[in-house]
């Protein structure tokens, strides 16, 4: 057994031991600073109470990590044919230290600034890791003294490490899988904080299982021939959560406005070369400000735009929607938005089209407003069909998307994932005839797109 040595307490799951390992982790620098990079970014400006940060959502989700592995283990444990599998104490451990660190990478405001800029990787590529893991931090070293720091990055990056060095599969689904320990933590605590009233039910920590030929982590659908309707029901209810809160939350249009703000500051600092990726790396989100401020831009246009960004953000004057661009309306021309605007390659052809745009407004309303275009990934926040499940009358496992047709309710939420796509055009005006001309100057850029806002209403 693990031997705890303090107990912290949490305001979603209680009371969370802790060992004097992990203890060593959560006192590095890279660790602490999670205390002050919010969980979900600019939502605290639409919903007030979402000030929980990426520190207490790691230490929650190394809790449920060991839940369900309880959960498995005691499943296990009954089994009388022995085709179930679980886990040792070891693999308790190093899961719990994966879980612990699996947001060390992130930035403040990540998802806006590596999303929306495209001049940064993701928070979860393997370089990342390699570089937050190196002996250059206190939380690489403090990994290495644990003697997990391999097992730790072969859950979390696994590509970093010699096939034979390879964690189990059902070692990295805990972590990094469809509904895992994450995202259980996660849909749970922004309901709390942002106060709505979206849960899933407790019964979802005791429907997964472990294979013991495959090493999979997989939910059994089947019992004695037939489909386990409450197990399924289980499942689904856990993934509507999570729509329903990329619905509400994560996709909310005044959160991708106020994101907005924050990548274009960014994202002059970055083209100007005035702050390093080291130096986000290590900020937090009010010391992100600080650097903002502080930047040394030598383009006088680009200062001046940057402190707009800037006053803006803690004005909460949060740019206006001109145009909404939803796939329903679109289907034929979102692979071409996706295409231009969305992704790595896409970020000097969307800065050259806000230029161009920003300077067509200027012409018709005599100064200069900042357009800002938003195009998220066409497949949103789907993931469920990554799952892993055995269908009643299967010996072998397949992905849960593979059963669409035979579940209305998943084929149901997939569509809804897909219908949630919306291209936006943002003005950072609240002028209701400026708001009015930037919308006629989308018509001009984007003229096979139907706008399907009506300014009017607004």
């Amino acid at each position: 057994m693990l031997k705890f040595e303090s107990i912290l307490r949490d305001p979603v799951h209680g009371d969370i031991p802790v060992t004097r390992e992990e203890l060593g982790i959560l006192d590095t620098p890279e660790m602490q600073r999670l205390r002050n990079v919010r969980q979900l970014g600019a939502t605290h400006l639409i919903y007030p109470g979402a000030q929980h940060s990426r520190f207490e959502h790691s230490i929650g989700t190394a809790h449920l990590a060991t839940r369900m592995i309880t959960a498995i283990n005691q499943v296990r444990d009954s089994q009388i044919d022995g085709r179930l599998d679980g886990y040792d104490i070891h693999g308790l451990r190093i899961i719990r230290l994966a879980a612990l660190v699996h947001d060390a990478t992130h930035l403040p405001f990540g998802h806006n600034i590596e999303d929306q800029t495209g001049l940064l990787p993701r928070h979860d590529t393997p370089a990342r890791f390699e570089r937050m893991f190196s002996t250059e931090t206190e939380l690489g070293r403090a990994l290495r003294k644990t003697g997990a720091h391999a097992d730790v990055l072969a859950i979390l990056a696994p590509d970093l490490v010699a096939e034979g060095a390879s964690a189990p599969p059902h070692w990295r689904g805990l972590v990094s899988g469809t509904i895992d320990a994450d995202m259980l933590d996660y849909l749970a605590r922004d309901a709390m904080f942002t106060g709505l009233k979206l849960e899933y039910d407790p019964r979802i920590f005791n429907v997964f299982r472990v294979d013991r030929n495959s090493q999979e982590l997989f939910v059994d659908l089947g019992r004695n021939g037939y489909l386990k309707e409450a197990v399924l029901s289980e499942i689904i209810r856990c993934l509507e959560a999570r729509f329903y809160f990329s619905e509400r939350v994560y996709y909310h249009h005044a959160k991708i406005a106020a994101g907005s703000l924050v990548a274009k500051a960014v994202e002059i600092v970055l083209l100007e070369k005035a702050v390093t990726f080291e130096q986000l790396q290590a900020a937090t989100d009010a010391s992100l400000f600080e650097l903002l401020a502080a930047a040394d831009i030598k383009d006088a246009r680009r200062r001046a735009l940057l402190d707009i960004y800037v006053q803006a953000w803690s004005r909460r004057q949060l740019p206006k929607r001109v145009a909404v661009y939803p796939v329903y309306a679109n289907p034929l021309v979102q692979q071409d938005l996706i295409q231009r605007f969305f992704g790595a390659g896409s970020a000097e052809e969307r800065r050259a089209t806000e230029r161009r745009m920003t300077e067509r407004l200027a012409q018709r309303v005599g100064r200069e407003i900042p357009i800002m275009l938003y195009c998220p990934s066409g497949q949103m926040q789907l993931k469920q069909a990554k799952m892993l499940v055995r269908w009643p009358g299967d010996t072998h496992l397949s992905r849960l998307s593979d059963h669409s047709e035979e579940i209305p309710r998943l084929q149901d939420l997939e569509n809804s994932y897909t219908r949630m796509w919306k291209f936006y055009v943002h003005a950072l005006s609240a002028d209701p005839a400026e708001l009015e001309a930037a919308s006629e100057i989308c018509a001009e850029f984007f003229p096979a797109a139907k706008n399907v806002l009506d300014r009017v209403r607004i």
